[in-house]
């Protein structure tokens, strides 16, 4: 399997991973479970990071998101 391949399928299941994880945030945050919401942003956070390590998102991507997420609390 050629190096881009593999790495496409890596960043895919990355970026995948995140959606779901973003999406339940929402979902929480939107159903006015403002606890179980913040309980799970460390866990996003986290995710975020590691994507960014492993260079399936650009950095700044990852810092406008995680704001975002965090202004969704207020």
């Amino acid at each position: 399997m050629r190096n881009s391949k593999r790495k496409q399928l890596q960043n895919r299941s990355v970026i995948s991973n995140l959606r779901h994880l973003e999406r339940d945030f929402r979902a929480a945050a939107a159903a006015g479970k403002k606890d179980d919401a913040a309980k799970l942003l460390p866990g996003l956070y986290s995710a975020f990071d590691k994507a960014v390590k492993f260079r399936a998102l650009p950095r700044p991507t990852v810092n406008r998101k995680k704001s975002r997420l965090a202004a969704v609390l207020k």
